[in-house]
């Protein structure tokens, strides 16, 4: 054990405990986030994995391993955005049709592998090509075309869910998010750090092991931190986001119909008292769960008698905007 060994160990097991227990959750409560995320924290766990048993002295993964297609960069990047996707959306299903998301692994996995399989003295032959460093290049950077697209893709789902989210629930902190977005950019911190790093090892020449090992330990604290995060990202609301909900969200119906004069509308001016009425005396906003849907039924079931005595047309109009904005 030294102060290199430990924290690697400590990553490494933590990514596959958190993985294997994200695996189990998502079988017994069918939820794809969790299985996702046992995806994630299996990559994690990988990216570390050299060093990890390099460092304790364990050869197997260069010696009889050496080949064989054990990284999981470019599957990485769409993992993370189906996560995301499946988190705000629990409808959301990752079927045939986003397969093709993983060919570009598919193709590096089965490519090394038939390799790997012609056995080591072929392999030694790959490794020293002519070209095998061009190669390696080109790999190096589909990598981060992936993390450009799919970081970009997450980036711009969370901004859409997190303007959504505000107009459709009264408590957003515990179904922000805000530590998915955090990931992201961490992950990409991190991607930089490496590449800063590699750089460095190229300039002075093949660095110790213990000098290239800083990134590593970034990783260590990437893991560490989704997995905590994650792990206790489970609640019981069931969202239903989708990018196109952010072209109808509610809009203010009185000053929408004349924003200089809203009293022109009485109608709407009853409404809105209406509600303000249900919010201030009933202060339904204490509720965590509550949605436009669940709103729109309580006015119903508390007003619908008052507003039928004095104002029936009026009830017509609240009726037909309850079940619209009920079915969103």
């Amino acid at each position: 054990m030294s102060i290199f060994t430990t924290p690697l160990q400590f990553g490494y097991f933590t990514a596959l405990l958190y993985a294997v227990l994200f695996w189990i959750r998502g079988y017994r409560e069918e939820r794809l986030p969790d299985t996702l995320m046992g995806f994630i924290m299996f990559f994690l766990g990988m990216e570390i994995q050299d060093y990890t048993f390099g460092f304790a002295g364990i050869n197997v993964l260069w010696e009889e391993l050496n080949g064989f297609p054990r990284y999981f960069h470019i599957a990485f990047a769409p993992t993370i955005y189906f996560y995301l996707k499946a988190l705000t959306n629990r409808d959301f299903k990752l079927d045939k049709k986003l397969a093709w998301h993983y060919l570009p692994y598919a193709i590096y996995f089965f490519s090394n592998l038939a390799v790997f399989l012609m056995g080591s003295e072929v392999v030694n032959k790959v490794e020293k090509f002519r070209y095998a460093y061009n190669i390696n290049g080109l790999e190096y950077i589909a990598i981060w075309i992936s993390y450009g697209i799919y970081f970009y893709l997450s980036l711009k789902l969370y901004k859409g869910y997190r303007t959504w989210l505000v107009n459709f629930y009264s408590e957003t902190e515990s179904i922000g998010l805000i530590w998915v977005r955090n990931f992201i950019y961490l992950i990409i911190a991190g991607e930089v750090f490496r590449l800063i790093w590699h750089l460095i090892d190229l300039m002075l020449g093949d660095l110790p092991f213990e000098q290239d090992w800083w990134w590593h330990l970034f990783t260590v604290g990437i893991i560490v931190y989704v997995a905590i995060r994650a792990y206790y990202q489970h609640t019981e609301i069931r969202l239903q986001y989708h990018p196109q909900d952010e072209s109808t969200l509610p809009v203010d119906p009185i000053n929408s119909q004349n924003p200089s004069n809203p009293s022109v509308n009485p109608e709407w001016t009853i409404l809105k008292s209406q509600i303000l009425v249900l919010f201030e005396q009933d202060k339904i906003f204490l509720d965590p769960n509550l949605s436009l849907g669940r709103s729109c039924t309580q006015i119903k079931n508390q007003y619908l008698c008052a507003l039928s005595c004095y104002q029936p047309e009026l009830l017509q109009k609240l009726q037909r905007l309850c079940q619209s904005i009920s079915h969103r």
